[in-house]
């Protein structure tokens, strides 16, 4: 009797429910990146051109982000949640049967979209279901369950692989496949919540909410500085192996899965404003020491420093969260992550060209980004809420002046 109340009691818990899909996720998407760049050159025959095509179109779902909002006049959220999490994993099951290029670009699209609207869905979920007090917490918890996942999927790489000797197309339906039947469980082991406001069921911008808006552009910059450019320095400049790469990443999941609910807790304790400060201050450094640096240790611990600092992004959600009307968190939630994504699509192709010739212009750009985030951030109040989004409000003072 005390099990089945037990089991009862699990199935009525929809932060459970966030934890699992936060574990499903990269458990499935990490396997599917670790092995991209092996499998698309050794089994597709790609050169440069081909994978930078792969990796637009990766991109585009992300783009198109907003366009959730519309699939919610049909779909509840939860369920778009699961649906979007079973695209993705039946992405990856079949990239590994279709070894050429038409067929990797297709699987790679089916693979975004479920991933792009499911990280989407899942924030608007977060901020929905976990009361304000406790939301810094519980993503600081998510993002150690995603580190978690992470290293599970890296292992699972390493022994199916290279230790027992499978094939790419074992390991991706592996992946593929157990995603699904856990996408599958979750689906009949929980009830439908209710929990939150009815949403929104339109696109919209609100001017309250231009800090936010500003917030999560620049997020979408600086984590392309890191993604593209940092580890690409540390193979050409200081000529980090596929080892090392991996070793590095190992030590940063370590470290989100030690520390993320600790950074969580913190940043409840001393406000958003105060940890965004410190969060930007900290990646002025970080970009500016990618610049300067000539020790590959010192490097690869820059590089560690700037992942931990990722984890302190969570107070732009949380400030969010504490401002927003309840009803526009989902439809606010798509189109934030579009504006996240321009960054994503335009940053890569205007710095690559910059790279060419000055690779440390590239960062010093960074460190501008991290300036413009510290501005930002300190015209956040140490108490944000519903009519105190902003200390000043530059819209509010052109609206005067015009």
């Amino acid at each position: 009797m005390q099990r089945f109340s037990s089991f009862a009691g699990m199935r009525k818990n929809p932060q459970l429910l966030l934890l699992l899909m936060a574990f499903v996720m990269p458990l499935v998407f990490s396997i599917w990146n670790a092995l991209l760049n092996n499998f698309v050159v050794e089994k597709a025959q790609f050169t440069g051109a081909e994978i930078g095509m792969l990796q637009s179109l990766r991109e585009i779902p992300g783009f198109l982000a907003f366009s959730a909002v519309f699939l919610l006049l049909v779909i509840k959220e939860q369920t778009f949640a699961l649906i979007s999490l079973a695209v993705m994993c039946i992405g990856v099951a079949l990239t590994g049967w279709l070894p050429f290029e038409l067929g990797l670009y297709c699987t790679t699209v089916l693979m975004s979209i479920g991933f792009h609207y499911f990280e989407t869905i899942n924030q608007s979920l977060t901020l929905q279901w976990v009361a304000k007090d406790k939301a810094a917490h519980f993503m600081g918890k998510q993002l150690a369950v995603k580190s978690f996942a992470s290293l599970l999927a890296y292992a699972a790489v390493w022994v199916v692989m290279e230790w027992m000797g499978y094939s790419y197309i074992t390991m991706y339906m592996l992946a593929g496949g157990i995603g699904l039947i856990i996408v599958l469980l979750m689906w009949v082991s929980f009830d439908t919540f209710t929990l939150g406001t009815t949403q929104h069921k339109h696109m919209f911008l609100r001017k309250r909410y231009w800090l936010y808006y500003a917030l999560v552009f620049f997020s979408g910059a600086r984590r392309q500085i890191f993604m593209v450019f940092a580890s690409f320095m540390m193979v050409e400049k200081f000529g980090f192996s596929v080892g090392d790469i991996s070793l590095l990443f190992i030590i940063n999941y370590v470290f989100n899965l030690f520390f993320a609910p600790k950074i969580g807790r913190w940043i409840s304790k001393i406000g958003e404003r105060r940890a965004l400060t410190i969060e930007y201050i900290g990646l002025i450094f970080v970009f500016s020491s990618y610049a300067l640096v000539d020790n590959a240790y010192l490097a690869g611990g820059i590089y560690v420093i700037d992942h931990l600092f990722f984890a302190m992004a969570i107070a732009i959600k949380t400030y969010f969260q504490k401002i927003a009307d309840p009803k526009d968190i989902a439809s606010t939630a798509a189109v934030s992550f579009t504006i996240n994504h321009i960054a994503a699509v335009v940053i890569p192709a205007l710095l690559g060209i910059v790279w060419l010739t000055s690779p440390v212009l590239v960062f010093y750009i960074g460190t501008g980004f991290a300036v413009c985030s510290l501005l930002l951030a300190v015209n956040m109040p140490n108490n944000p809420m519903t009519g105190n989004e902003v200390i000043k409000d530059p819209l509010s003072w052109a609206n005067r002046n015009s």
